[in-house]
């Protein structure tokens, strides 16, 4: 496309900006996991609502209306929303109930829903060397998660499954909508709302007791979200899912480096093969986006 030739410094910021989105939503997860034992509503709630107090915080240091930029873009972020709804919820249900490393690799089949989704309905090329680096990455991240043979054989997996759908379809929106002017603030903010919404009635319903401890924890996540989401939209807006989705896999990196920090989680010989294959990838992807450039 003549937009990706003509700014190639975009896509540097793009690839930027998707890191910082993955170490994010490191930083969410594991803050998530400190929370304890709570329901899956209660903690997407929280996150959420950080989230979009934090947003409208930027609408106004940006000076950006809190309304779209089109109304012809209502649908997109309608869309977004909905599908990013998916999947938090598909998300956070398959890390309450699944082991910890199945949930992460469901949850990282987005980066590969987000291009095909941006293939089909936003007309995006993607070429075999792309193709090639975005499954080469994944690879490498099956080698850190290990997913067990019965990963598809219970309903939070396939729960988990279809959030990793959701957030790439939800990703493909945001490129859509970004690329039509709507600012990443004032998507962030439209999604937020939404999903905060959504997830009130469950919280007047089935609210369960928190100490002071478990609710500094949900709104650090709530916090990490928060930037987490701003930085991966501004990512998606930058540049197209097929040139910088492979950095989204530098997550399950930065998840590994805290859980060894907080938790002492030791990664095992193959978890290293993956970190090899991953950054391999990514740096093969950077260096031929740059060349093209």
């Amino acid at each position: 496309m003549e937009d990706e030739k003509k700014n190639p410094s975009d896509r540097l910021r793009g690839i930027i900006c998707i890191i910082t989105s993955a170490f994010c939503f490191a930083l969410m997860s594991t803050f998530l996991r400190l929370s304890g034992d709570l329901p899956t509503t209660q903690k997407a709630f929280f996150r959420n609502l950080v989230a979009l107090f934090f947003s409208l915080i930027m609408l106004k240091k940006q000076h950006i209306p809190l309304k779209p930029h089109d109304k012809k873009n209502i649908p997109a972020l309608l869309i977004r929303s909905s599908c990013g709804l998916i999947g938090i919820l598909g998300n956070f249900y398959a890390v309450d109930y699944l082991v910890l490393s199945d949930a992460s690799m469901l949850n990282k089949m987005s980066p590969f829903f987000a291009v095909l989704f941006s293939f089909l309905f936003l007309k995006e090329k993607l070429t075999l060397f792309q193709g090639l680096t975005i499954a080469a990455a994944f690879t490498g991240s099956l080698f850190v998660i290990k997913p067990t043979a019965g990963v598809f054989s219970s309903l939070p997996a396939l729960a988990g499954f279809a959030g990793g759908v959701g957030a790439g379809a939800a990703y493909a929106a945001v490129r859509y909508a970004g690329s039509r002017g709507e600012k990443g603030a004032f998507i962030v903010a439209f999604f937020s709302g939404f999903s905060t919404i959504f997830f009130l009635p469950f919280l007047i319903f089935d609210y369960h007791p928190m100490t002071t401890e478990q609710l500094i924890f949900l709104l650090c996540a709530g916090l990490s979200a928060a930037f987490g989401q701003i930085t991966i939209t501004a990512a998606y807006t930058y540049a197209p899912a097929k040139e910088i989705s492979v950095y989204d896999y530098t997550q399950l990196i930065f998840t590994t480096l805290i859980g060894f920090i907080i938790f002492g989680d030791v990664p095992d010989v193959y978890s290293f093969i993956g970190y090899a294959i991953i950054v391999g990838a990514a740096v093969a992807s950077f260096l031929h986006v740059r060349k093209s450039a």
